[in-house]
């Protein structure tokens, strides 16, 4: 009787350190991801970042709405990709509580992201690019992603700072609304030409972000006017998958980007948490099951193990669907689809990277970047400092 009760108490000793090694090793993979960022992008006496790895000035944003804009060149990233390292340092301290990343992000990313702020028009918000350039277009999304950082960041710190900026990014978001089409925030401020799913749907997680932060029932209620319209408005109803855009004449563009279905899969998933009404647990797990069918495929590895491999594609958006899943798994203990993107960021680790560190668009390993975006970097970091904070990895 004493063997076997030894035998267990050791077999649960190793399971346990096994757990721990598996946890560190994914806290500290983001780290060494993020030692590349800084080494690989920084730029010399500034708190600003390079676009890309190797640096090209030539280099073109494809993202903008703003042919002009797009066309100059530009020393430094963009708003949309610098924005990724406030989302990773966000995750990691949010994960681990070590006040390192805290103060990093304190010393080094806001002071940057300061840079791209516009308080010449009102209401204030964020500007796709810097504001020492000539004037830039504004995009609602674009902020949005800022807001639900730092609405994050006031849960995980209680800083009143935080959610002051959420609160002011908050305010530029909504005045993207109008009554057309019957609601909806638009894309870019300069350009009313359509509605998005990738501004409403995080703006509707980013609503309820403050919800739970501050209590206002306000942004429950604006949260949830903004996903039902975009489930009227975006869903393909044959699977649950979200469309890209709906223009003002009602034309639909019919592109399904991961991080568009990943945010309304969130959003559900956020929904029931506050509201604790089972359609929205069922909304949010039609969506991750279609979500699991269509952005992944089976794949086998050299060694023979088998698995569903993220399909290659914008990282940055996959890491914004994780996000959906992760919140999902947290109501619904399903260890599932958290398990897969646990196997993706092994063998990612092993096989998509280079010799800088720095990360390849293709999860296979099989085709290599020549550049390599920072936001694609960004995006694993978030990646590999979400998955560590799970106890099933």
């Amino acid at each position: 009787m004493e063997k076997k009760f030894t035998f267990s108490l050791i077999i649960i000793l190793l399971s346990g350190a096994l757990h721990a090694n598996s946890t560190n090793s994914k806290k500290n993979e983001a780290r060494e991801t993020l030692d590349a960022i800084f080494s690989n992008y920084s730029v010399k006496e500034s708190c600003l970042f390079r676009e890309t790895y190797p640096f090209d000035e030539t280099h073109k944003a494809t993202y903008l709405a703003d042919e002009e804009q797009a066309n100059r060149i530009n020393p430094y990233a963009y708003l949309w990709p610098f924005s990724g390292n406030l989302s990773a340092l966000t995750a990691l301290y949010e994960n681990t509580n070590d006040p390192e990343y805290l103060e990093m992000l304190n010393d080094r990313i806001l002071p940057g992201l300061e840079e791209y702020f516009d308080a010449k028009r009102r209401p204030s918000g964020y500007a796709s690019y810097i504001n020492s350039a000539p004037e830039s277009d504004r995009f609602y999304d674009d902020n949005v992603w800022l807001g639900i950082d730092f609405a994050d960041l006031y849960i995980s710190t209680k800083e009143e700072k935080f959610l002051d900026k959420a609160r002011l990014i908050w305010k530029f978001v909504i005045s993207g609304k109008d009554n057309k089409l019957g609601g909806g925030i638009y894309w870019c401020e300069q350009k009313k030409k359509s509605k998005n799913t990738c501004s409403n749907a995080p703006a509707s997680v980013f609503a309820f972000k403050l919800f739970i932060a501050t209590g206002n029932n306000l942004y429950l209620n604006e949260g949830k006017k903004l996903y039902e319209w975009t489930k009227k408005m975006l869903q393909d109803e044959n699977d649950f998958l979200y469309y890209d855009n709906i223009n003002l004449k009602g034309k639909v563009g019919k592109t399904k980007y991961t991080y568009n279905s990943g945010q309304m899969l969130q959003a559900a998933a956020l929904l029931y948490k506050i509201t604790k009404e089972e359609i929205y647990l069922k909304e949010a797990q039609s969506v991750a099951q279609s979500c699991y069918d269509r952005f992944f495929h089976d794949f086998t590895t050299d060694n023979g193990e088998k698995f569903r491999l993220m399909n290659k594609g914008d990282v940055w958006f996959i890491a914004i669907m994780f996000r959906g899943f992760l919140e999902l798994y947290l109501q619904d203990n399903n260890p599932e689809y958290i398990n897969t993107f646990k196997k993706n960021l092994d063998y990612a680790w092993l096989h998509m990277r280079d010799s800088n560190g720095l990360f390849n668009t293709d999860w296979s390993g099989h085709e290599k970047d020549k550049s390599k975006w920072l936001l694609t970097q960004a995006a694993m970091v978030e990646m590999y400092a979400r998955i560590s904070a799970i106890h099933n990895n």
